[in-house]
């Protein structure tokens, strides 16, 4: 994967724009440091690349999701703990509303 400088994308668009349609992806950096990636996308694949990044990000909160319970243990809840937990925090949550004043 090539890496573009921000400096160079203000610098020389037309240049990086070339070498996105070439390479399909580029890390943008500032600083040396890696600040996001460019991906190419015409008119006929937006909305495809769009989903596809979209369900990269939510299977990566996915794992992390998971990891954490790992991490707690909270993997080996049984479905009735579970449900005595959502219960509690829904009936918090309605205290908090009726309580709250409008």
């Amino acid at each position: 994967m090539k890496f573009v400088s921000s400096r160079e994308l203000r610098i020389k668009p037309g240049a990086v724009w070339d070498l996105l349609a070439q390479e399909k992806d580029l890390v943008l950096t500032s600083n040396g440091k890696p600040i996001g990636i460019l991906t190419f996308a015409d008119e006929d694949s937006l909305e495809d690349v769009l989903a596809t990044l979209r369900q990269g990000r939510a299977q990566n909160a996915a794992i992390k999701v998971r990891e954490f319970a790992v991490t707690r243990n909270l993997d080996e809840l049984t479905e009735e703990s579970i449900d005595k937990i959502v219960h509690r925090s829904r009936t918090r949550g309605r205290r908090k509303t009726a309580g709250a004043k409008n």
